[in-house]
């Protein structure tokens, strides 16, 4: 049974990645996880899998650094949230490059590439494998090309008679309240009037998640997700108290948990 490890910070994306090969590739055995470089390279020394997929920002070493450490030892997929660094992953010798979020259909593409790496025999399979990097290389070249879309940095709110800009990054989560929508961050809350489905399309996709047609949360704030005694889905704010309810239309953001 072939073997792998993840390495992401976070365990919202491992788990999610973690579901999304089980449906590709039953058959893997997901060994070990870890939260950044150091210990991806740990596990890899101990279980030595046969795969490591590797985000590439993490604190400590990156997965640039931990792909330098563990070399022949296992083979490297990157994934993560940003193409620039796809020349550079491959220079590092990884089997494969992948774009978060991890979508079944392209996953698929690299489970091929796994197996064909796993029943080669030793340094067969190089040219086939040289050749789809070549590919995927001038995809994403032009991918870095094209245009992209930008979203909104900064929130322009209402705290009593002042305004405040205030970092997305800061934002907890998004929620309607009658005329306005309510900003709560770790230490205040405030009013903009722009609604829920407008900030939906303006802000980032991979930073917040609509959970509900009147809410987006962001989802580094996200301690976890409950059920209440009605069976209705919660998500679980990092060092509060709120709960914040999950439409049915959304609960697919939260099957691996």
């Amino acid at each position: 049974m072939p073997t792998a490890i993840l390495a992401d910070d976070e365990r919202l994306m491992r788990d999610q990645l973690r579901m999304r090969l089980g449906q590709v590739w039953p058959e893997l055995d997901i060994i070990g996880e870890a939260k950044n470089g150091e210990e991806a390279i740990e596990l890899v020394d101990q279980l030595k899998p046969d795969f490591a997929f590797l985000d590439i920002r993490m604190p400590g070493k990156t997965g640039m650094e931990a792909a330098a450490a563990i070399g022949n030892k296992s083979n490297v997929v990157f994934v993560t949230a940003y193409d620039v660094h796809a020349v550079e992953a491959f220079e590092r010798g990884a089997v494969d490059y992948v774009l978060k979020p991890a979508e079944p259909e392209r996953l698929q593409i690299t489970v091929e590439r796994l197996k064909h790496r796993l029943s080669a025999p030793s340094g067969a399979g190089g040219a086939d494998v040289n050749a789809s990097v070549t590919a995927m290389l001038s995809q994403l070249a032009e991918k870095i090309a094209a245009p992209k879309k930008t979203y909104l940095q900064w929130i322009q709110a209402s705290i009593g008679q002042d305004l405040r800009m205030i970092p997305v990054e800061e934002i907890l989560f998004f929620r309607s309240d009658e005329k306005y929508t309510c900003v709560q961050t770790a230490k205040y809350e405030a009013l903009i009037r722009k609604p829920v489905r407008d900030l939906a399309e303006e802000l980032d996709p991979d930073l917040f998640w609509q959970i509900h047609r009147a809410t987006l949360v962001n989802v580094n704030a996200i301690e976890g997700v409950t059920r209440d005694i009605r069976g209705r889905h919660l998500v679980l704010i990092k060092d509060r108290s709120d709960k914040l309810e999950v439409s049915r239309s959304f609960l697919h953001l939260f099957k691996q948990m």
